[in-house]
């Protein structure tokens, strides 16, 4: 087993969500945490069960729409729960580099049991590279959708992860 630590300049959040007017993309760098994990033929080796432990700091997250982004900020009160955190507990083969992840997100105070597919490919340098992406509904972390005036936030938000990290 090798634990990779994240590469925070090389790893990104991408959220994507809707307003009753238009849509509102955000993304933001600065991933950190670790995986560890056991190789084998440039690919997991599920006989050693991976896990992963990776933080988000929620003030790093900007949208295409500061104004939203200001009312979001609020919302989620980012002095007070400052940090994302996601934590992989399962992992299991779904296809060719692909694996079915399960674990807990912590966010706004709220721990939730998440699941879905991410992809990993390993570099000849021997770094990991994770890509995966799920739908979350905020209200279940204790956050009302925004609204400002007129524009009303959807709660059903993309959110897409980009991890990068290297062997320690």
């Amino acid at each position: 087993m090798t634990t990779y630590r994240i590469v925070p300049e090389r790893s990104r959040v991408h959220f994507d969500g809707s307003t009753n007017l238009h849509p509102v993309h955000g993304e933001g760098d600065g991933l950190t945490g670790s995986i560890d994990v056991a190789i084998a033929d440039g690919a997991i080796d599920l006989s050693q069960p991976p896990k992963a432990r990776i933080e988000f700091d929620v003030e790093r997250l900007h949208s295409s729409f500061t104004l939203f982004e200001r009312e979001l900020q609020r919302r989620i009160d980012a002095r007070r729960f400052p940090t994302i955190t996601g934590e992989v507990e399962l992992a299991e083969a779904a296809g060719p580099g692909r694996y079915h992840v399960r674990g807990d997100v912590t966010f706004h105070g709220v721990t939730k049991t998440a699941e879905g597919d991410v992809t990993v490919a390993v570099d000849a340098d021997g770094t990991l590279r994770v890509d995966g992406q799920q739908v979350f509904d905020i209200r279940d972390y204790g956050i009302e959708p925004p609204k400002l005036l007129l524009l009303k936030a959807n709660p059903d938000v993309t959110i897409r992860v980009e991890v990068v990290a290297a062997p320690e």
